[in-house]
């Protein structure tokens, strides 16, 4: 799976979850609208839509707390 690196501004829960509000794609910020989160062994998983209703998923490696962004739909994304 092809991820490339991006910036996010979110914030942090009291309970741990990711609230994201934007995201940095080719040098502008765009606000997104955010879907379910989940975790698993690489990472937090956080499904967004895009401006134009393009649905995509980050990635909050746990190991370098970068994110990385599916340049792809998911197969199964409900946002």
């Amino acid at each position: 799976m092809v991820m490339v690196m991006v910036g996010v501004d979110c914030t942090f829960t009291e309970s741990g979850t990711v609230q994201v509000r934007q995201v940095m794609m080719d040098g502008r910020w765009q606000a997104v609208e955010q879907g379910r989160q989940w975790m698993d062994g690489n990472g937090r998983h956080i499904l967004i839509m895009l401006p134009n209703n393009q649905v995509r998923e980050l990635l909050l490696r746990p190991d370098t707390l970068s994110w990385e962004m599916h340049p792809d739909a998911p197969k199964t994304a409900v946002v």
